[in-house]
């Protein structure tokens, strides 16, 4: 198992920029993809993008475009940069850990307690 810390969250306005951090720590914490989620409140859990320990990502083909992931392994750290916020943004951010390159919430078995991010107009 591994723990994951997310930080990072607020308010930002519309067209900014914003970086949320998921700390990573556990024994073999790198085994593990990191994804980033959101979920709105009355809305399934969204993927956004996945980073593997080597540094390949895979991202949402809906939605990836304004994010970018990326991730630090001499700090256990993995990063999500929005560019050009928009309302619709809006959530609760997750990180997750899974030892699958998936894009499913169900294949992650490791969850952080979330971030909010409220983009306003």
């Amino acid at each position: 198992q591994v723990q994951l810390v997310e930080s990072g969250g607020g308010l930002v306005q519309a067209g900014g920029s914003l970086r949320l951090s998921c700390a990573v720590s556990g024994r073999t914490s790198s085994e593990y993809f990191v994804a980033w989620f959101r979920q709105v409140p009355g809305e399934e859990r969204e993927f956004i993008a996945t980073i593997a320990w080597s540094g390949g990502t895979r991202y949402s083909d809906s939605i990836g475009g304004r994010f970018a992931i990326s991730r630090d392994n001499a700090k256990n750290t993995v990063y999500l940069h929005l560019d050009s916020a928009k309302p619709e943004d809006t959530a609760v951010y997750y990180c997750a850990a899974s030892l699958l390159l998936t894009s499913s919430d169900r294949q992650y078995s490791s969850w952080g307690q979330g971030t909010q991010v409220t983009v306003s107009s």
